[in-house]
């Protein structure tokens, strides 16, 4: 019976959520679609992404093609699905390799402070804030080429500063805590106290920007993608076909609706999960909803 009540409570809240936050819930659903189209792409993609079909060149949608054909002949609807899983790849592994780097930079200068952060964070986070990071991936890119590793690691390069200001801030607030202070005089190492005590209080405003950083990292491939930076052909790069049906733009716009719409949709899904995870996570915000 205290089973059947827990789990009827978790269904109520659960209900509650996406009464009260609907945006969340169409985030959810949509992230689910590309998180599936990424990982069983080549059972849901109707065509092979690079067969050419030249005769059936710049085809509107239709039963044989849904979403049409691009110049080449090649099938949109299934470039679109595979386009899902290189966007889902560098969102995951940009925002893990930025927040690992963030975490590290961020947290030797919160917690050490003097001389450790002056350079972490006035010489060596000021100098790359000295430029946009699309620069700095751009520049990183057509130095080393194209290609799925470079463009992750040009990303990640451009993207670390935010996560290490933001473990900086919340690292300076928490250590001078008094469960940090007693594990302290309890003679805990400092590696000891930066893993077990400060990082699991300073998860929840790391997991909102993780979130929010995906969208952000979607949005930066489909820009190198569109410059000729990004996944070399016959890859399936949303921002690559965005640039290809640049010229045939008034004759076929399905050749940049459908991308531009995937890029879009995917934005928004991990910025509504990010806002949701914000509200979920601020103990004021539950308390203003009576949860």
């Amino acid at each position: 019976m205290p089973e059947k009540q827990t789990n009827r409570g978790w269904f109520t809240q659960i209900s509650f959520r996406i009464r009260t936050q609907p945006l969340a819930a169409i985030g959810v659903i949509l992230l689910l679609g590309f998180i599936l189209c990424a990982v069983f792409a080549p059972w849901l993609a109707p065509q092979d992404p690079a067969q050419l079909d030249l005769p059936g060149r710049l085809t509107s949608p239709s039963h044989a093609h849904w979403f049409g054909t691009d110049e080449l002949g090649r099938d949109i609807l299934s470039r679109s699905i595979y386009g899902a899983r290189i966007s889902m790849i560098v969102a995951v592994s940009v925002v893990t390799f930025s927040l690992m780097l963030g975490l590290v930079a961020g947290g030797l200068s919160g917690f050490y402070g003097g001389i450790t952060d002056t350079i972490l964070n006035v010489y060596v986070s000021n100098a790359f804030l000295a430029l946009p990071g699309i620069l700095i991936a751009i520049a990183f890119v057509a130095f080393l080429g194209p290609g799925l590793l470079n463009l992750i690691l040009a990303l990640s390069i451009s993207g670390w500063v935010g996560y290490a200001r933001l473990v900086r801030a919340q690292v300076m607030a928490v250590k001078e805590k008094e469960f940090v202070e007693a594990a302290r005089a309890l003679g805990a190492s400092d590696l000891r106290i930066l893993t077990r005590h400060i990082l699991p209080n300073i998860l929840q405003p790391l997991i909102v920007q993780a979130a929010i950083g995906m969208a952000g990292a979607v949005l930066a491939e489909a820009t190198l993608s569109f410059l000729g930076l990004g996944i070399p052909a016959p890859a399936a790069s949303w921002g690559a076909m965005l640039n290809d049906g640049r010229s045939h733009l008034f004759e076929s716009p399905h050749l940049v609706f459908f991308p531009a719409m995937a890029v879009m949709l995917s934005v928004l899904s991990f910025n509504f999960i990010g806002d949701a995870l914000r509200d979920f996570l601020d103990p004021r915000t539950r308390l203003s909803v009576g949860m």
